[in-house]
């Protein structure tokens, strides 16, 4: 699959163009935990990496991608909810909501290093391989530096001069910021120098009918393979992990 995205049309008068929108289509699937509230999805040498969110269900996991099979778990304490988790060379780092607390784990043994605290709301993080980007349910994304934490900028995210808000689990792909926009069946691609949506990807219909019982919540979860050029997406509670492939704008 390809990841690359087309050259924007240039705007021909004062009406901006509109923002291309594409498809899916489903490559591949894999079993996923029903009982995962995921909020934070990483694919890195291998294994997924996921952060569950819940009062008494939060973790961290890495998961055996073809059959699901959990291979390391931490717990949180049941007064956190776990949010969004990024791997950060030998470490995984993760938030949590309201608690303004993250922790910093050991990749491999998953013991915990330290904490950090930060001063929003803590939903999705991801990172370029310099710094650490991070949403807070806002329109804001917020750069953080991978050592100390300290807050390195803010851009706030747009989509033709209008915010887009409750960004939630991120991922970046190819020098783009992917976001799930919550609770939308949508993924923001976004420039992390501007802030400006850039496309959208629409993966409604992606669950089957027949799978959307009522406790399967939404959308959320981007991890993206870049050795092999595969792009996997999930849900709260959702019963798959979809490997998909972007279809051009209609």
């Amino acid at each position: 699959m390809s990841l690359t995205l087309p050259v924007c049309c240039r705007a021909v008068s004062h009406t901006a163009p509109k923002t291309p929108v594409y498809g899916y289509k489903v490559l591949h699937t894999y079993p996923h935990d029903k009982e995962a509230f995921t909020q934070g999805l990483v694919f890195d040498e291998g294994a997924l990496y996921e952060g569950t969110g819940g009062y008494g269900t939060s973790s961290l996991r890495k998961v055996q991608l073809e059959n699901a099979k959990v291979l390391s778990l931490r717990s949180l304490p049941s007064q956190l909810f776990g949010e969004g988790i990024t791997v950060f060379g030998d470490k995984i780092i993760q938030l949590t909501w309201k608690a303004k607390t993250g922790f910093v784990y050991d990749k491999k043994t998953f013991t915990l290093l330290r904490t950090f605290r930060y001063d929003t709301q803590g939903w999705g993080i991801t990172h370029d391989k310099k710094r650490l980007i991070m949403s807070d349910g806002t329109s804001n994304i917020t750069f953080l530096d991978p050592n100390t934490f300290a807050v390195t900028g803010r851009l706030k995210v747009h989509d033709n001069n209008t915010p887009v808000t409750a960004i939630n689990e991120l991922e970046f792909v190819r020098g783009k910021i992917y976001a799930n926009i919550w609770p939308t069946d949508r993924i923001a691609i976004i420039a992390p120098d501007t802030g400006r949506v850039e496309a959208w990807i629409d993966l409604a219909g992606l669950l089957p009918p027949a799978e959307r019982t009522p406790r399967v919540d939404v959308l959320n979860g981007i991890a993206c393979d870049e050795k092999n050029d595969r792009l996997f997406v999930t849900g709260k509670l959702w019963p798959k992990i979809f490997h998909i492939e972007l279809t051009p704008p209609k």
